[in-house]
């Protein structure tokens, strides 16, 4: 499964970093659970979650995919798709002024991934084969 791994090294970085960004926040406005009421550390807090809720199951579904043979240009498709949609989403949301398109260019981009993704392991599991 190297294309996962691949993938799964690229944005574990990436979730260290917004879980970094979490923490120093949190020291910042000292509150200790919750958000306190401070704006940045919600909005980083959200942007942290969203993170950890979508990655997880792409990652699956992609380590599946690959397990039952998708090939790899699709996998890749979804890895970069899944990449590109987690820094869109993060770096839109986590602006003071959230930047709108951006989140939401994320969101679809994470969705196409998610789709993709369950859509490989659907045509896996039946035995059907897609080529490129």
């Amino acid at each position: 499964m190297q294309i996962t791994a691949l993938y799964a090294g690229l944005l574990a970085p990436l979730f260290i970093f917004l879980s970094i960004r979490v923490i120093g926040q949190r020291r910042a406005a000292r509150v200790a659970v919750g958000h306190g009421d401070d704006n940045l550390l919600l909005r980083r807090m959200r942007v942290h979650a969203n993170f950890a809720e979508y990655v997880p199951l792409v990652l699956v579904l992609m380590a599946l995919a690959e397990n039952l043979r998708a090939t790899p240009i699709l996998l890749h498709a979804v890895g970069i798709l899944l990449l590109a949609g987690r820094v869109l989403h993060a770096y839109g949301v986590s602006q003071p002024k959230e930047n709108l398109n951006l989140r939401v260019a994320g969101m679809a981009m994470t969705f196409t991934a998610l789709g993709i993704g369950a859509g490989l392991c659907l045509l896996g599991a039946f035995g059907i084969s897609v080529r490129f």
